[in-house]
């Protein structure tokens, strides 16, 4: 009940801001709670942090706004990847600062996140879920980072499910080669995968309040690895449930 009560909340708190979706950080804080593993991380609010933390982490570094009021940090060129010395950061606060507040002037701005790079990666996928009104949660597994709009390859189950059914989730996705070694290259941590899975599945029935969820990309690494949440948004009903 630990990991329930110490996600209640993280989004009592965004509730009763008036908010209906977690910051980045929220989200991985919540995942965090329920054993999800997630990119190490630091929230700056001036250069010399974004310094400090990109150092103490090691590079290279990724950097992203942190806005409730910015659910897309991409669009408004909120997002740095691959900084690789202190200089780099700085730089890399200041621009992400000013492209927001450029992009949306009227947001609230939290800082910036600075935050690992995982580099040794077999492959990014996404884990997702939505609150279905008739059918409850439901997950879905796929190819993730730039591949999710390409490709469209992903499957969907209706919590509650085993381990047959996650393993065979994952399986049946038109890139599942690249998880178990295609032409010779490293089988990921597809254990670790199914992990993150089952506890997302667990999560979404603990948390009648959470409407729908994206963790991508989550970072495969190699076998015994491990697989990692890069990044994470969570989406939240006000509606008073229980």
């Amino acid at each position: 009940m630990r990991a329930v009560e110490q996600a209640m909340s993280i989004i009592e708190k965004a509730l009763t801001e008036g908010r209906v979706a977690l910051t980045e950080v929220e989200s991985k804080a919540l995942l965090a709670a329920y054993g999800i593993p997630t990119t190490r991380l630091g929230l700056a609010n001036n250069v010399d942090e974004a310094a400090e933390i990109a150092r103490s982490i090691g590079y290279p570094v990724a950097m992203k706004i942190i806005s409730p009021d910015i659910l897309h940090k991409s669009d408004v060129g909120g997002v740095r990847l691959d900084v690789r010395s202190e200089e780099e950061a700085m730089v890399a606060y200041e621009e992400t600062v000013a492209l927001a507040r450029q992009a949306r002037p009227e947001a609230r701005i939290e800082g910036v996140s600075v935050q690992e790079m995982i580099v040794e990666t077999v492959a990014e996928v996404i884990v997702g879920a939505k609150r279905d009104p008739v059918f409850g949660p439901v997950i879905l597994f796929g190819l993730g980072g730039v591949w999710v709009d390409l490709m469209r390859d992903f499957s969907l189950r209706v919590v509650p499910f085993d381990q047959m059914e996650i393993a065979a989730m994952v399986e049946e996705i038109k890139g599942y080669p690249l998880l178990v070694g295609y032409r010779g290259s490293e089988p990921a941590d597809v254990a670790s995968l199914a992990n993150v899975i089952s506890t997302i599945a667990r999560l979404m029935e603990d948390l009648p309040r959470i409407v729908e969820l994206d963790l991508n990309p989550v970072c495969v690494r190699p076998d015994g690895r491990g697989a990692i949440v890069a990044d994470a948004r969570v989406l939240l009903d006000s509606a008073n449930k229980s």
